[in-house]
């Protein structure tokens, strides 16, 4: 006599396994929320973007204005790139041409937090560095376009 038996799951086993399945394949590189935080926000320009919109700016002019430089090819990539993120939406306020105004959802405004542990970090182990806009004995202290070093520049008045 022979049996042959059949093990199976139940439709909530079988859904979680898939959710989990699912969840784990859609991640870059792992699940880690360090990596994949980075993943979104892990290069050079993209937070600074995030600091500008949350001092107020809002055209991509104002944010090509930075005093770093970020070249326009560039903005205009971590803008879509921000935007398809959750981190920034888009308005058109022009139409011919189309020009947009972009703000940070609730979301990127979360960043807000991370931004001001970099600048407390920055402050403690990175001697010379400032806040935006806080000013040193003397002058403001602004990046030069064209380098990273800094610059005093001398207030009028």
């Amino acid at each position: 006599m022979t049996f042959n038996l059949q093990v199976t799951r139940s439709a909530r086993e079988e859904n979680w396994n898939h959710d989990a399945m699912t969840a784990a394949k859609s991640f870059a590189r792992s699940a880690c929320a360090i990596a994949n935080s980075l993943d979104i926000l892990g290069d050079k320009w993209s937070l600074l973007v995030v600091r500008d919109l949350l001092h107020g700016k809002r055209t991509y002019g104002e944010l090509a204005d930075s005093p770093e430089g970020i070249p326009t090819n560039l903005l205009a990539d971590r803008l879509k790139r921000l935007e398809s993120a959750g981190i920034v939406t888009s308005t058109p306020y022009q139409e011919r041409p189309v020009r947009y105004a972009y703000t940070l959802t609730p979301k990127g405004s979360a960043l807000g937090e991370v931004l001001l542990a970099f600048v407390h970090w920055g402050k403690k182990h990175i001697p010379g560095t400032v806040a935006l806009h806080q000013e040193p004995a003397g002058g403001e202290v602004a990046a030069s376009a064209t380098n990273s070093r800094r610059r005093r520049v001398k207030r009028a008045g």
